[in-house]
C-alpha cells in the first residue's frame, strides 16, 4: 500500500501552512462537517439521485476513507481498520489504493448506516490525533502535508455535501428546505455593468508561494495577454431573462454545436432548478422555492448556457489566465458559505468594490456567489507534473474535455479559496453554483 499511496517524494511537493495547528485546524474542519449535517433527517442522508450527486452518508465516508488510507494506514504503526469493508464502498477514483464500489449505485449502500458512519469517523479522528500526538520529526515530514491535503479535499466535499443535497431535496416534490432561515438580498438600486480595463502585456500565473495549493496550479508561468475588458460584476438573472425572451434557447446560431445538441436532447428552456408558475419564475434554493430575484447573479449555469448567452451579448467568457490577471491585488472576500446565505446575493449599487492592480476600475463579486465559467479547457500548464503514486490522481488524470471554473462560491469556505484556484467540469453540468462574468476585446 505504501508504494501506491504516497512515497516520500509526494508528500515533499505538497505544501502545510502552519504545523503547529494542523491538530486543531484538522478537528475544525472535521467538527464543520458534521454541522453541515445538522439540518438533516436520517433519510435524507441516502439518497442518491443521479450519478454524479452522492449520498451524504458518502461523503461523511469518503473523507474519512481518505485520511485513514493516505495518513494512517501506511505512518502509524499497528494500525488495523474499523472495518476492512469500508476501503472498497468508499474510494472514488483512486485506482492504485484498490478496488472500488460503482459511482452511480452509492445510493444502494443502506449498510453501514448513518450512525455507524458517524462511529467510522470518530475512530478514524482519534488515530489521527494519535499519529500526530506521537510522530517524531522525520514522519511529521511526511504526514503534515498529507493531512493538509485531508483537510482541503474535505473542505471540497463540504461543498459538494451542499450542492449533492440541494439536488436531491430539489427532486422531492414538497420541495423542503435545507434551512427555513436563509437570508435574500433585494437592492433598491441594484449594481449597474461597466466595463473594466486591463492593458496587453506578459502576465505571470500560477502558484508560486510557501502554502497549501493543488499540483494543477503549478508551476508559475508565462503566458501573453491581449488588452481586454471584464464586466465590474457577474450576469445576473435580469439580464439572463433577456436572453431567454429573445429566444436565446432557440437559436443555433448561439450555440457551439454540442451545445445545441444538448439543448435539443435534454430540452433545456431555462437554468437548473428553475420552473414556471402562473407566469411568474421560480427557482429552488436551499430554503425552498422562491421567486426569482432579478438583481442576484444568474446562477446553476453550463458552460454551454453561459457561452451562449455570452455570445448574445456580443461579448464572450474571459479566458482563465485573464481572469487570474484581473484578480491579481484584490482581496479574496466575498458570499462564502462561512456567510450562512447559501445562495449568491444581489448587489447593491453602492457596494464597495476594489481595483485590482492592473485593472482601470473597481471589481465586485470576483470571489463567491458563483463559480464563474472560463472559455479555458482545462489542461497542464507548461512543465506540469502530477504527483507520484495514488496522490497524482487527485487533478491530473482528469485534463481533458472540462472548463476551467475561478474563484469560488457560496458553498465554498473561504479558508479553500485563492487567486489561482482551478475548478473544473464538464461543460453540460450545471448542479453546482455556476454563473459568469462577461468579458470582450477593445475593437
Amino acid at each position: 500500500m505504501s508504494t501506491a499511496v504516497s512515497p516520500t517524494d509526494s508528500s515533499a511537493r505538497l505544501r502545510c501552512t502552519d504545523r503547529a495547528t494542523l491538530p486543531s485546524r484538522f478537528a475544525t474542519v472535521r467538527a464543520q462537517t458534521e454541522q453541515f449535517c445538522e439540518p438533516l433527517h436520517t433519510e435524507d442522508f441516502v439518497v442518491q439521485t443521479e450519478e454524479h450527486v452522492s449520498p451524504t452518508k458518502w461523503h461523511l465516508a469518503h473523507t474519512t476513507w481518505f485520511f485513514e488510507t493516505f495518513v494512517l494506514e501506511p505512518h502509524l504503526d499497528g494500525f488495523e481498520p474499523l472495518n476492512e469493508q469500508y476501503a472498497y464502498l468508499f474510494n472514488s477514483y483512486y485506482i492504485q489504493a484498490g478496488e472500488r464500489h460503482c459511482r452511480d449505485r452509492r445510493g444502494y449502500i443502506s449498510r453501514p448506516t448513518v450512525s455507524e458512519v458517524f462511529e467510522y469517523r470518530a475512530f478514524v479522528d482519534e488515530q489521527v490525533h494519535t499519529l500526530l500526538d506521537q510522530a517524531d520529526a522525520a514522519t511529521m515530514d511526511t504526514i503534515a502535508p498529507l493531512i493538509e491535503l485531508g483537510i482541503h479535499h474535505e473542505q471540497q466535499h463540504q461543498e459538494l455535501m451542499v450542492t449533492d443535497m440541494k439536488h436531491v431535496l430539489s427532486v422531492n416534490p414538497l420541495r423542503p428546505s435545507y434551512r427555513d432561515d436563509l437570508p435574500e438580498a433585494r437592492p433598491d438600486k441594484p449594481m449597474p455593468l461597466r466595463w473594466v480595463g486591463f492593458d496587453e502585456g506578459l502576465y505571470e500565473i500560477g502558484y508560486d508561494g510557501d502554502g497549501f495549493h493543488y499540483d494543477n496550479e503549478t508551476p508559475r508561468h508565462r503566458t501573453y495577454v491581449q488588452s481586454f475588458q471584464l464586466s465590474n460584476r457577474l450576469v445576473t438573472n435580469r439580464e439572463y431573462m433577456a436572453f431567454m425572451d429573445d429566444d436565446g434557447y432557440e437559436r443555433p446560431e448561439l450555440w457551439l454545436s454540442a451545445g445545441w445538441s444538448t439543448v435539443q436532447e435534454r430540452e433545456w428552456t431555462e437554468p437548473y432548478y428553475w420552473e414556471r408558475h402562473d407566469d411568474q419564475w421560480y427557482v429552488y434554493t436551499l430554503g425552498g422555492l422562491r421567486e426569482v430575484n432579478p438583481d442576484e447573479p444568474v446562477c446553476h449555469l453550463s458552460y454551454f448556457e453561459a457561452n451562449a448567452f455570452a455570445r448574445w451579448a456580443d461579448a464572450r467568457l474571459p479566458t482563465e489566465a485573464e481572469w487570474e490577471v484581473a484578480a491579481e491585488g484584490l482581496p479574496v472576500q466575498g458570499n462564502f458559505v462561512e456567510d450562512d446565505a447559501y445562495h449568491p446575493q444581489a448587489l447593491s449599487a453602492d457596494a464597495p468594490g476594489h481595483t485590482p492592480t492592473h485593472g482601470n476600475g473597481p471589481l465586485h463579486q470576483m470571489y463567491g456567489d458563483v463559480w464563474e465559467w472560463t472559455q479555458s479547457h482545462y489542461s497542464p500548464y507548461p512543465g506540469y507534473k502530477p504527483l507520484p503514486g495514488a496522490i497524482g490522481e487527485y487533478n491530473g488524470k482528469f485534463m481533458c474535455g472540462q472548463f476551467v471554473l475561478r474563484g469560488g462560491s457560496c458553498a465554498t469556505s473561504q479558508t479553500h479559496i485563492r487567486p489561482t484556484y482551478r475548478n473544473f467540469f464538464h461543460p453540460d453540468e450545471a448542479w453546482q453554483f455556476m454563473g459568469l462574468r462577461l468579458a470582450r476585446t477593445p475593437q
